[in-house]
């Protein structure tokens, strides 16, 4: 029988049998060290001035609680403001056509898994941050690309998103996988959808 290992990078120790078959970690420390590390956001986000608080429906507003808008810069904030803020249920961020899109794969995960479909989509954005939804059964895949506007699209069975202007996305900052904490090329992926 093949024994676990902890599943914080910096441990990897044994888990052994005094934890369950499904343990992940070895200790609360490890499991709130990983659980950290996860949310780590890319830089690429967190040193522009596009972050909007979410209420539980996504709806967007600001960090005081008033009425926020996608297109309109002064109802926007720094990272820091907008994460310190307990306005709304979460954090967004806005997709002002500077170059950082967003690819939204709705509805796949399921039982720890990746839908085939979105295994393909996935593969074609190597290097990017890929982070689950708030939902937690789809995924954001965040990245550089050019869109002349949002699409959506039905690829394979399953619904996709593709955002780059006048939009926001709810961000969870729990990272999925072993992505990096940069954004990476995402014009092959954009291309290959459109």
């Amino acid at each position: 029988m093949k024994t676990k290992r902890c599943e914080h990078k910096q441990c990897g120790q044994h888990l052994g049998a005094r934890h369950a078959h499904n343990a992940r970690f070895c200790s609360g420390r490890c499991r709130v060290a990983a659980h950290r590390a996860r949310r780590t956001l890319p830089v690429e986000l967190t040193s522009r001035p596009r972050w909007i608080r979410r209420t539980a429906s996504k709806v967007p507003v600001t960090t005081a609680g008033d009425a926020a808008s996608s297109t309109d810069p002064a109802t926007w904030t720094g990272h820091r403001d907008a994460a310190a803020s307990r306005a709304g249920a979460g954090l967004g961020f806005v997709l002002n056509g500077d170059g950082i899109a967003c690819v939204d794969l709705d509805h796949c995960l399921a039982g720890g898994g990746l839908a085939p479909w979105a295994q393909r989509i996935v593969d074609l954005a190597p290097g990017c941050w890929i982070e689950r939804s708030v939902s937690g059964d789809g995924l954001h895949v965040w990245g550089y690309g050019r869109l002349e506007r949002g699409r959506r699209l039905s690829v394979d069975g399953g619904s996709v998103e593709l955002y780059a202007d006048g939009r926001y996305i709810a961000v969870t900052g729990d990272s999925w996988g072993d992505t990096p904490r940069r954004l990476g090329d995402l014009s092959v992926l954009i291309d290959a959808l459109l």
